[in-house]
């Protein structure tokens, strides 16, 4: 590719010209070439202003194809002057300046470009004369001197792949200044993200059909490109709805309010994994006080385990090793009016069990959780220790399917090794990350951020048939 700081071969534009702006993953737009216009300007919408004061930069959109409101070009720049412009009737309006490569025929220039909306203009964008080179000569009777480019790409999945890494505004719902928050920040504002850290019950919801928004702090929250929830499980049921409100927008939300309140409810999770065949311990539940009996009879013979359903981090979960034992758990819970589940107890896990990472639809990473002395729970936050450990292909798939039953595109399942295969325990919505990054050495968070980046591109559209 030419660059400008070589001897660049001479070339005829005409009135009109194709061209791509491919730092801005556009690859083909029709540019109206207009020498009496000092800078170019392109068809933008949905502008808005991101990141710190010191470097501030501009997201906005592109519709590239003249009518075809369906195809959305997501795009950001630095932003290097606000500047009055005025247009040709005379009319001055204040744009964001950014700087973009220009690109035509094998060479390639950087230009500056004002943004402003152009739905009306038969181009979506202008060339204004502080682009045009010395090495270009205008014809202005003519049209497309220069190789011709073709809408045809936005149909195709090159036009995803040729898509470049762009700043993403990104918002973390959390109400806690931890490891994975702060990861997760430091991570994205690494990659060049906008990281913004929301606390999730501070958010409030305008609910309408034309417009619904999400206000916090006495202000309507921007678009933003993703929503990584990280949702405490004291305020689920809230939380969800918030990730709810941001889908109803159309934002992209790691992991969707549906999937969050599912994995919350312990009796409906592990209905749930059942019904996509994900191999668990044998589990009961009944609200009646007469079913006791029966419910141990369900689940097998002692040690069992008895677990609050609104349990977490191993809180509420007990071990009765004897039948008498668990009767008087069961009792007790039940005299506290608590809903709770009986599980077998897998002997031969003997107080570990393996942490499973996935993202997007991998296993990205997995840890052995150990329990302290004493302790058959293995939680961390109870004690526990941890070390790397390699999977077999059965518990990578076990991992999967259980992370797909809810829909997650972050998860930590855990799940038992026991001598009829994989059993989960749990699949958790909000896994912790120091624990997993620690042990595995991996840079989780930043696979988080490869997964994000990809799904945020824009997606092919599809043809429209022409009536015959």
């Amino acid at each position: 590719m030419t660059d400008s700081a070589d001897t660049p071969e001479i070339l005829n534009f005409g009135w009109e010209e194709w061209i791509s702006l491919p730092g801005l993953g556009v690859p083909a737009l029709r540019a109206k070439v207009d020498t009496g216009a000092r800078t170019s300007a392109l068809h933008a919408f949905d502008i808005e202003t991101f990141g710190p004061s010191t470097k501030p930069k501009v997201r906005f959109t592109v519709h590239p194809i003249p009518g075809r409101d369906d195809l959305v070009i997501p795009c950001s720049a630095p932003i290097v002057d606000r500047r009055e412009v005025a247009s040709s009737n005379g009319e001055k309006e204040l744009r964001y300046v950014i700087e973009s490569k220009l690109e035509v025929a094998g060479q390639s220039w950087p230009i500056e470009i004002t943004l402003t909306n152009r739905s009306t203009m038969n181009s979506r964008m202008l060339l204004g004369r502080t682009a045009l080179k010395d090495h270009i000569s205008i014809v202005a009777t003519d049209r497309f001197l220069q190789p011709e480019l073709n809408y045809e790409v936005y149909h195709t999945k090159k036009m995803r792949e040729a898509q470049p890494n762009r700043s993403l505004r990104i918002a973390v719902l959390s109400r806690e200044d931890n490891y994975s928050t702060r990861r997760l920040v430091e991570e994205g504002e690494k990659r060049g993200h906008s990281v913004e850290v929301i606390n999730t019950t501070r958010c409030y919801m305008a609910i309408n059909t034309l417009a619904p928004e999400v206000h916090y702090d006495g202000k309507r929250l921007p678009r933003y490109d993703a929503v990584i929830p990280r949702i405490g499980a004291s305020i689920t049921s809230y939380g969800a709805a918030v990730v709810r409100q941001f889908e109803t927008i159309g934002t992209y939300c790691v992991n969707p309010s549906a999937g969050i309140s599912s994995s919350r409810d312990k009796l409906y999770a592990h209905q749930l994994m059942a019904r996509a065949k994900v191999g668990m311990p044998n589990t009961a539940f009944a609200a009646s006080p007469q079913d006791t009996g029966n419910l141990i009879g369900l689940v097998g013979t002692a040690p069992l385990i008895v677990k609050l359903l609104e349990s977490t981090q191993g809180k509420g979960v007990v071990l009765a090793e004897t039948k008498k034992a668990a009767e008087s758990v069961i009792d007790a819970f039940r005299g506290l009016k608590a809903n709770f589940l009986v599980q077998d107890f897998v002997k031969e896990a003997a107080g570990e069990d393996i942490r499973c990472l996935v993202i997007g639809g991998k296993v990205v990473a997995s840890m052995k959780r150990t329990g302290a002395e004493g302790d058959f729970r293995s939680n961390l936050h109870r004690g526990g220790s941890a070390k790397s450990v390699r999977i077999t292909k059965t518990e990578r798939e076990t991992a999967l399917r259980a992370a797909r039953a809810f829909g997650l595109g972050l998860a930590g399942v855990d799940l038992l090794r026991a001598e009829a295969g994989p059993k989960v325990l749990e699949v958790n919505s909000s896994p912790g990350m120091e624990g997993i990054e620690t042990s595995t050495g991996k840079n989780i968070v930043g696979m988080l951020y490869d997964d994000i980046e990809a799904r945020v591109r824009p997606e092919p559209v599809r043809r429209r048939r022409t009536s015959k």
